[in-house]
C-alpha cells in the first residue's frame, strides 16, 4: 500500500472544527498509526469501514468529460470528520484510510489533449495506472472483513472497485449502478464510460444492473450491445419510473436485489444522475436526494454488499458559495451506509 497518502490524527485534528459540548466524527474516527502495518491494523481494527479516497478526473478526461472530479475527496472529508457522533451513527465504525497518491499521474496528464488522438491514448494508460492501484487497496480492505466505502474521482474507478472485490472473493461480483449513463461503451482505451464493459470483458462482473438510465443518453450501439448480453445486464430507465409511472421505484428496487444478491455485489452511485448536483455531466433533471438514500440504504442493508463507490461529484464545479454542498450531500450518503449495516 505505497502508494496510500496515510490519513493521520494531525489530518482529523485539522479538519475537525471541536465545539463544547458536542461529539464530532473526527474525534472518535479512527486512522492507522504510524507505527503500525496498514493491512494488519486493519484486519484488527474495530471499525467496520474503511473510507478510501481516488482524487483524480483522468478517466473523466479520456472520456470528454469535463475536470473536477479531483476535487470531491478533501471535501467530502471535510464535512464526514464534522458530523455528530451520536446514538444514530458512530464515528468509530468508520476508519479513514487516506486517499491513493495519483499526485504524479495527474501531472503526467496536464500537458495532454484529449481530442488528440495519441494524447487521449496516454490518458487511458494513465486511467490504467490508477486502476491497478484502486483493484489492489480494495481486495486489501475486503480482505482484511472490511467494507470499503470509495469516494471518486470519476466513475472509471468502478473497474478497479468490482476488479478487487472479485479478487477478495475469489470469484467474479455482480454491480448495480445508480446512473443516468449505461458506462457500458466499446473497449476503446479506459475512460469513465467503460468500467464495467471491460470489467465484464475480464471475468470480474458477473451480473449488473443499471438502476435509472436516462434514454435521452443511452446510444443505439451501446443498448444494442446489452440487448446481447440480456442474461448478464438488466436495466430500467427514470422515465419508466418518474415520468410515465410504468413501474414503481420501490418494486424496481426488489426486481433488482433479486436479480443481483446470489453474489456479492458493488452499489455504484454516479453523482451525475442527481439533479443540479455539481459533476462533469450535470443533469437538471432526475431522481430526488431522498429517493437515493432510501437507494443507499436498501441495498447496503443486504449481506452480500461488498462495497460502496461514491464518483463524479465535482465541487470544483460548483459555484464558491455552495462548494461545500457536494461534500455534505457525500456524508449524508455515507452516513445512510454505515447505519444500513445497523450495529453500534
Amino acid at each position: 500500500m505505497e502508494n496510500i497518502v496515510k490519513f493521520t490524527e494531525t489530518d482529523l485534528s485539522k479538519y475537525t472544527s471541536h465545539r463544547s459540548g458536542e461529539i464530532k466524527f473526527g474525534e472518535r474516527i479512527l486512522t492507522i498509526p504510524k507505527e503500525e502495518k496498514t493491512f494488519e491494523y486493519l484486519k484488527s481494527a474495530e471499525a467496520d469501514f474503511v473510507l478510501l479516497g481516488v482524487p483524480e478526473d483522468l478517466g473523466v478526461r479520456a472520456n470528454f468529460g469535463r475536470p473536477g472530479a479531483d476535487t470531491a475527496w478533501e471535501t467530502a472529508i471535510k464535512a464526514i470528520v464534522n458530523l455528530q457522533h451520536n446514538k444514530f451513527c458512530k464515528g468509530n465504525r468508520l476508519l479513514i484510510l487516506g486517499h491513493i497518491d495519483v499526485s504524479g499521474i495527474m501531472k503526467e496528464a496536464e500537458a495532454l489533449d484529449v481530442t488528440v488522438k495519441e494524447d487521449r491514448k496516454q490518458l487511458s494508460l494513465l486511467v490504467e495506472k490508477v486502476d491497478k492501484e484502486v483493484s489492489h487497496i480494495v481486495a486489501k480492505i475486503i480482505s482484511a472483513g472490511k467494507t470499503p466505502i470509495i469516494i471518486g474521482g470519476g466513475h472509471n474507478n468502478a473497474y478497479g472497485n468490482i476488479k478487487g472485490a472479485a479478487l477478495a472473493k475469489g470469484k467474479p461480483v455482480n454491480a448495480i449502478n445508480f446512473d443516468a449513463h449505461t458506462d457500458f461503451r466499446q473497449l476503446e482505451g479506459r475512460h469513465s464510460g467503460n468500467g464495467f464493459s471491460y470489467a465484464m470483458e475480464e471475468g470480474f462482473l458477473k451480473k449488473y444492473f443499471i438502476f435509472g438510465l436516462h434514454e435521452n443518453y443511452a446510444s443505439k450501439g451501446v443498448m444494442e450491445n446489452i440487448k446481447k448480453l440480456s442474461e448478464r445486464i438488466r436495466y430500467n430507465t427514470y422515465e419508466q419510473i418518474a415520468i410515465r409511472k410504468e413501474r414503481s421505484f420501490s418494486d424496481e428496487m426488489a426486481h433488482a436485489l433479486g436479480y443481483i444478491e446470489d453474489e456479492y455485489f458493488g452499489i455504484e452511485i454516479d453523482l451525475d444522475s442527481l439533479p443540479n448536483v455539481a459533476s462533469s455531466a450535470m443533469t437538471p433533471s432526475g431522481f430526488s436526494i431522498e429517493k437515493v438514500r432510501q437507494f443507499i440504504h436498501y441495498f447496503g442493508k443486504n449481506k452480500n454488499t461488498a462495497y460502496l463507490h461514491l464518483c463524479e461529484g465535482a465541487p470544483a464545479l460548483d459555484n464558491d458559495k455552495n462548494s461545500h454542498l457536494t461534500g455534505k450531500l457525500i456524508a449524508y450518503l455515507v452516513t445512510d451506509f454505515i447505519k444500513a449495516k445497523g450495529g453500534e
